[in-house]
């Protein structure tokens, strides 16, 4: 019978009670695999978790590309709890934010109405709060932007009882630096000094995604994680022409991951350890026997690697119990509840993924019609 990543964990579910282990108490101790990059580093059984952890993810994506009716996947932890996908790009929000904030014909498209647009729609990273300015407010421009119209609009949206801002982070409220009583009045006070100080020309002028980062890094209120996840989104437009294999910043849960996964660094930090990662995927894919199949061609980049970690952190929670984290949590908190909806794809055109995706699909489509001829 095949294995499944969960057998591959030694993870079941009881039919009533969700995930747990299938061994109660700390299981015998595995001989580290050691691996050696710069210095000698030893990874724990969830180092090989990561990748079949990536490769199934990635596999139930293309199930629910495809239209597949669910489950897609006889994980038991992956049917039961709601996991990002291995690419952050393929995400609910991320494709939101391209297709719908980013790459609209009926807006202008010059660096300071696209990074408005951008930043806008981050500081809240909340689809239904981006809907509900477009139809107070009309079109989202920044030659029609006023304080007062956007402040009111989004205080009646939270007394209406919408909450504006996403729990997907945490976005600092900013008082101090900009003295307002409420988050959202800092928060487009903080907008309106990136546009007075002509932050996206400054951007389309950057060569490197790191001196990009530390542009926004230099703003009130956003630290490192945050101006990590805002240049990575500013580099879904034609604004800027960064690679994501130049730099990469780790979050909280990717550090938790990242110590799940490695008993010893060897000396490499933790964006070392993450470049590891992005550099040996094909490798470890073959030494581990796992179809991964990658993004129409395009390979795991350092952001994706980085959310890998924090997605694995969580899945250890359940598979690996006994391998504790930097934080300690011990529980996933968001259910998966499974939805027929098609998923229609739409990534950066720089990329040149959506014409292999449709390629591929077509083709797919063709040999369809043949097989059922």
């Amino acid at each position: 019978m095949q294995k499944t990543l969960a057998d591959e964990a030694s993870v079941a579910r009881r039919p009533t009670q969700g995930v747990v282990p299938l061994t109660q108490g700390a299981p015998a101790p595995l001989a580290p695999i050691v691996l050696r990059h710069l210095a000698p580093a030893k990874v724990s059984q969830v180092y090989e978790t990561y990748w079949r952890f990536a490769a199934e993810r990635q596999a139930v994506f293309f199930h629910r590309v495809r239209g597949s009716a669910p489950p897609w996947t006889r994980d038991p932890v992956l049917r039961h709890y709601k996991f990002t996908n291995a690419y952050r790009a393929s995400d609910r929000v991320s494709q939101y934010l391209i297709r719908n904030v980013i790459y609209r014909s009926d807006l202008p498209d010059t660096p300071q109405d696209v990074c408005f647009r951008i930043l806008l729609f981050k500081f809240f990273n909340k689809i239904e709060t981006w809907e509900f300015l477009q139809h107070a407010l009309g079109p989202i421009t920044f030659e029609d932007y006023r304080f007062d119209r956007y402040d009111q609009a989004l205080q009646r949206a939270m007394r209406g009882g919408q909450r504006i801002y996403s729990a997907a982070y945490i976005m600092p409220p900013g008082t101090r630096a900009f003295g307002q009583a409420k988050k959202h009045q800092n928060h487009l006070l903080l907008l309106e000094r990136m546009m007075r100080e002509a932050l996206p020309d400054r951007l389309a002028q950057t060569r490197t995604m790191r001196e990009g980062f530390e542009q926004l890094r230099s703003y009130p209120t956003i630290g490192d994680f945050l101006a990590y996840q805002f240049v990575t989104d500013i580099n879904y437009s034609e604004v800027t022409h960064f690679s994501e294999m130049e730099f990469v910043v780790p979050g909280p849960g990717a550090r938790d991951g990242i110590r799940k996964c490695f008993v010893d660094s060897g000396g490499l930090n933790e964006p070392e350890l993450i470049r590891f990662m992005a550099d040996r995927q094909e490798e470890e894919a073959t030494r581990l026997g796992l179809n991964f199949r990658a993004l129409w061609g395009r390979r795991l980049q350092l952001i994706d690697c980085q959310n890998l970690f924090c997605e694995v952190d969580k899945y250890a929670r359940v598979a690996h119990p006994h391998i504790a984290g930097r934080t300690g949590r011990v529980r996933i908190k968001q259910k998966f509840e499974p939805t027929a909806k098609p998923v229609e794809l739409f990534y950066p055109p720089k990329w040149g993924v959506n014409e292999k995706m449709h390629a591929a699909q077509e083709d797919a489509a063709i040999v369809g019609e043949n097989h059922g001829a």
